[in-house]
């Protein structure tokens, strides 16, 4: 389904809340299929085009990370895969951390 070539960062299966807020339309909750320090990848009916830029707000652990992002993949009625494209420094180092925390859980 995922090309792995194209991972820059390694993925964790994590149900992570995310809010997307997509210019036009009405906020969308949801929450992660797999996230990254990279990007992540969330299961939707209501499917995304390539390209499109969309704010994110995490939930990680009771705090909320903001990213901008942009759509890299579609699978029309199951997800989207988002790349992040713009997050403060602080918040990327709770995302690193968290993806990194939950990677070793998964490999035990």
């Amino acid at each position: 389904m995922h090309d792995p070539e194209r991972r820059h960062y390694p993925r964790i299966k994590a149900k992570v809340p995310v809010e997307l807020r997509c210019p036009g339309t009405a906020p969308m909750r949801t929450a992660t299929d797999e996230i990254s320090i990279g990007g992540c990848y969330i299961e939707t009916m209501f499917t995304m085009d390539i390209g499109t830029n969309v704010e994110l707000v995490l939930s990680l652990d009771g705090e909320n990370i903001h990213a901008t992002g942009t759509i890299a993949t579609k699978y029309p009625q199951v997800g989207n895969g988002i790349d992040f494209q713009n997050m403060s420094a602080a918040e990327s180092k709770k995302l690193s951390d968290f993806v990194s925390k939950h990677e070793h859980d998964q490999e035990s």
